[in-house]
């Protein structure tokens, strides 16, 4: 029986492509490719990274990804990952797990993702900690910055209520504007049930409307000219809501953690 790295590698040459050029499609860097071809997956990143890596490459050579995966985790790497669901559809909803095209390009944008909670600098991709103990720090420099800061903050607020109370006391005409007009037009909020990595792309044009985060709380409204693919990281931490009526799709159709789903 072929193990992993023959499989993949003549997966690869059977579409006739270099180890650059499915570095490029599967934004993957290059030596980590050339490791998993010879079935070496010490790459100094956490198992998470591994498996992930692992799903986008076997998707993009055409191979079962979940079968690399768990042939993986039989090796004592870790545990299984959880089946992803195929297809869902909702109304004018049209839910699906992207293709392997699509995997490759999102991976450029949210793909490695952290972990929920997990900062840039926790990233074990680009973060190294220093060896040896934390150097001393001086208490009573400590104390000094502390001041300082809260001086500032201080004078900050003071401003801020400044501002507001002048511009509160300046009546406003509202004025007809192209933007109020337009609120007739299709839209889709995202509404952010906790913080959220989110991004929206049309589908016709491939403009993408928005990428970024969105605070617990807080929403997000969009022009709706033709479908969209929205994906967000988790699923769990956003509703929809389209043609007025809010739906949380994990709730409904069990996506969790990172899903990328088609709108109607």
């Amino acid at each position: 029986m072929q193990n992993i790295g023959d499989r993949l590698e003549e997966a690869r040459k059977r579409k006739g492509i270099s180890i650059r050029e499915a570095a490029e499609a599967t934004k993957v860097r290059g030596d980590y490719l050339h490791k998993f071809e010879s079935s070496q997956f010490d790459i100094n990143l956490p198992d998470i990274y591994v498996r992930g890596f692992l799903r986008n490459y076997a998707t993009f050579l055409g191979l079962p990804a979940e079968k690399i995966v768990n042939d993986y985790n039989a090796l004592g790497h870790g545990a299984p990952a959880p089946k992803s669901v195929n297809r869902e559809i909702y109304g004018r909803m049209d839910l699906s797990v992207s293709s392997s095209k699509d995997t490759a390009r999102e991976s450029a944008d949210i793909e490695p993702e952290a972990a929920p909670g997990e900062s840039d600098s926790d990233n074990p991709a680009t973060f190294k900690p220093r060896p040896g103990a934390l150097p001393y720090v001086d208490k009573a420099l400590l104390i000094k910055g502390g001041a300082i800061v809260a001086a500032v903050v201080a004078i900050v607020l003071i401003v801020v209520v400044g501002v507001r109370a002048w511009s509160g006391s300046k009546t406003e005409t509202p004025v007809d504007t192209p933007a109020a007009t337009a609120a007739t037009d299709p839209q889709i909020v995202i509404h952010a049930l906790d913080s959220v990595r989110v991004k929206v792309v049309e589908e016709a044009s491939g403009v993408e409307l928005f990428q970024g985060a969105i605070t617990r709380g807080d929403s997000r409204t969009f022009p709706k000219n033709g479908s969209l693919f929205l994906t967000a990281d988790p699923m769990e931490n956003i509703e929809v809501e389209l043609d007025g009526k809010r739906t949380n799709i994990s709730t409904e159709y069990g996506l969790r953690g990172r899903q990328r789903v088609r709108v109607e």
